[in-house]
């Protein structure tokens, strides 16, 4: 059973998504819809909305992950959810050096090579199963999209005067963060097939490593940063496995009447707020940092939020707007 309320919650992120990363380029913001300074301890509405996108996108992954089961083996899922966190990351990576090109050094103007770029996505990763294209004529697609790409790759020229370089990653990008938090956690919920206990376990241990990330404990995984996979301080790992988390709780209570929903969730999403303003002296709410009190409290929001949704769109029926 599709739950709309996901799909409205999505939708309206991405709204706001792109609404709030135009702010920079206007002036007389008031400072509490804009993104807070790397060092303040605070929160600003611009600062909840990629948490939000990240909670979405572990809500969606027991009903798209259950729904492939359906109809694929446990290898053929694996590959797809590998498909995919690689698109993003291959594509968080080039959208980084684009922020970082010398076009002084390019051959071909900057301009063109960022049109380039969208028209190699676009064959690589179009979904091709709605075209009447036969398999022979899609391969040939993705197999120019993915030429050019690399050719793009050799003539990107970045840096400055003084540093010219070639393709780097310089971080993941906001798309690569996403591909790497979706990865682990679809590949965790995949072989906790949905059990509470492993997902919760899943859960617990991202929402501990970001916590005792920043006492220092952890210090000596520095070695593996910033190229492993447990980017972002594992907060963005924890915000996806939240989403997952409340899923299951939501497909289990579900079961058991609308008042047990609402009763699990909003003491789930409190709890979470609660815990957020709890470790909050020790290392403040910063989204640039990561701390663990933006984590919690963040995902605590969006839990609310999406409970307001499911009643308003799923309960109520009220989405003649959507």
């Amino acid at each position: 059973m599709r739950v709309h309320s996901i799909d409205v919650f999505r939708a309206v992120t991405m709204v706001l998504m792109i609404f709030v990363n135009d702010f920079w380029t206007l002036e007389h913001i008031p400072q509490w819809l804009k993104h807070m300074p790397g060092q303040a301890d605070g929160l600003g509405f611009s600062d909840t909305i990629f948490p939000a996108f990240l909670f979405i996108v572990g809500l969606s992954i027991p009903f798209a992950i259950d729904h492939r089961l359906d109809k694929e083996s446990s290898v053929q899922v694996v590959i797809h959810i590998v498909t995919r966190s690689l698109a993003l990351i291959v594509m968080g990576v080039f959208l980084v050096n684009l922020e970082n090109i010398f076009p002084a050094a390019m051959t071909i103007p900057k301009q063109l090579w960022q049109v380039l770029l969208i028209v190699a996505f676009m064959l690589v990763w179009n979904n091709y199963e709605k075209t009447e294209l036969s398999q022979g004529k899609v391969k040939i697609l993705v197999g120019a999209g993915v030429l050019l790409l690399l050719l793009l790759a050799y003539l990107y020229k970045g840096g400055s005067a003084e540093d010219v370089h070639g393709m780097r990653r310089h971080w993941w990008g906001i798309l690569g963060l996403i591909g790497w938090a979706y990865l682990i956690s679809a590949l965790i919920y995949l072989a906790a097939r949905g059990k509470l206990i492993w997902v919760g376990l899943g859960f617990l241990i991202f929402m501990a490593y970001n916590y005792l990330d920043f006492t220092g404990i952890l210090d000596f995984l520095e070695i593996l940063h910033p190229d492993f996979w447990l980017t972002g301080h594992a907060s963005h790992q924890a915000l996806v496995m939240g989403g997952v988390l409340t899923s299951v709780l939501f497909r289990i209570y579900r079961e058991k009447g609308t008042s047990m929903v609402f009763q699990i969730l909003l003491m789930l999403g409190i709890l979470l707020i609660i815990y957020g303003f709890m470790v909050r002296p020790s290392f403040g709410i910063s989204k640039i940092r990561a701390t663990p009190a933006w984590t919690s409290i963040c995902m605590g929001i969006s839990v609310l939020v999406f409970l307001f949704f499911y009643w308003l769109i799923d309960l109520k029926k009220m989405d003649g707007w959507t």
